[in-house]
């Protein structure tokens, strides 16, 4: 027996019925072979992790646009508080922690720079519209690897397509919005559990909320410091969980009106102030300067020069969203600023 089979065999032992066991996955889109260590969801989150789309997330906005300072969030510093989340919920409910860890490292892989300003003007200027978890998918499935794709397992790839939920149900419901497996919907709430407080501890950071503002409600259900508001809303998802014998992922109502009360305060005082939306402006401006110039210069994103209009939307799209904030802030200022002469 290989290392992997035991492995296999200790996961049917030790996890719960309902998780998702890797020597019953559905596979990959391309058969190949197994690996003689490691489970199919350990070769997917390794995978994400040696990819050039991963390394980028380091530079790219999660709130603040090209912050300064050290301690501020980034894409990557996000999908790491959000996998071990994630990770800490599947373990107390013997879930699949390697498969919720695959996709919580991958969900945001094809985010764009500048955070929802780089969206949203990608879903403005893209014939095919733009959402960053399809280009998260498609990132893993067709642009890594010079085009050949990470070739993840299915239930790695549906959980990347199903986190996201804006202002949605932060619960997933239905099919459009519940992943197959409970390990992908378990990262979908953490992907809210992360966001909701590492946004508000940077904007206590930046001076954008005092702590006086924050809603006291929010604070008296969930906690005063940011480490007993995680702990809050974690241990909740846990217990309430369990009470349903895992059926369904559930938070207590007290808990989740808290969650959206403090959800409804971020998208008032930091994501739709005018400070925020003053700095996203500049940014679409940027970024819709570059895309018109990439249309023009598809050779310059990489580009064969026979694509038809079609294709060349798809290129700069695609060359687009992988920008991150600084390399989209240098291409700008090579392309449209001039140069200091140096006069000897």
């Amino acid at each position: 027996m290989s290392i992997r089979e035991e492995l296999e065999r200790l996961e049917q032992q030790v996890l719960h019925p309902r998780a998702a066991l890797s020597a019953r996955s559905r596979g990959r889109p391309r058969p190949e072979p197994e690996s003689a260590l490691r489970t199919c969801f350990q070769r997917d989150r390794d995978r994400i992790i040696h990819s050039k789309a991963f390394r980028r997330l380091k530079h790219k906005t999660q709130v603040f646009l090209a912050p300064r300072g050290d301690h501020y969030r980034t894409r990557l510093t996000h999908v790491l508080e959000c996998s071990q989340i994630a990770r800490s919920i599947c373990r107390a409910l013997r879930l699949n922690e390697d498969l919720a860890e695959a996709i919580a490292l991958g969900h945001d892989l094809g985010h764009t720079p500048f955070g929802h300003a780089g969206e949203e003007v990608l879903r403005e200027l893209h014939p095919g519209g733009f959402e960053h978890y399809q280009q998260s998918l498609r990132v893993v499935d067709t642009l890594e690897k010079d085009g050949q794709g990470l070739n993840l397992t299915h239930e790695v790839r549906d959980g990347i397509l199903k986190h996201s939920k804006g202002k949605g149900n932060i619960l997933p419901q239905g099919p459009q919005e519940q992943a197959l497996t409970l390990e992908g919907q378990v990262v979908r709430v953490s992907d809210t559990i992360a966001y909701l407080n590492h946004d508000l501890d940077d904007a206590l950071r930046a001076g954008v909320v005092r702590p006086s503002e924050i809603p006291r409600e929010v604070l008296k259900t969930l906690g005063e410091r940011h480490s007993q508001r995680i702990n809050t809303m974690v241990e909740d998802l846990v217990r309430e969980t369990l009470k349903a014998q895992l059926q369904e992922l559930r938070l207590s109502p007290q808990v989740l009106e808290a969650m959206l009360s403090l959800r409804e305060f971020l998208y008032r005082r930091v994501y739709e102030s005018e400070s925020t939306k003053a700095e996203f402006r500049k940014a679409k401006k940027l970024l819709t300067d570059l895309y018109h110039y990439y249309l023009e210069h598809p050779q310059e994103a990489g580009g064969r020069g026979g694509e038809d209009i079609t294709e060349r939307h798809r290129l700069v799209c695609d060359f687009i969203a992988g920008m991150t904030d600084r390399f989209a802030l240098a291409t700008y200022q090579r392309l449209f600023l001039p140069s200091e002469w140096a006069v000897l």
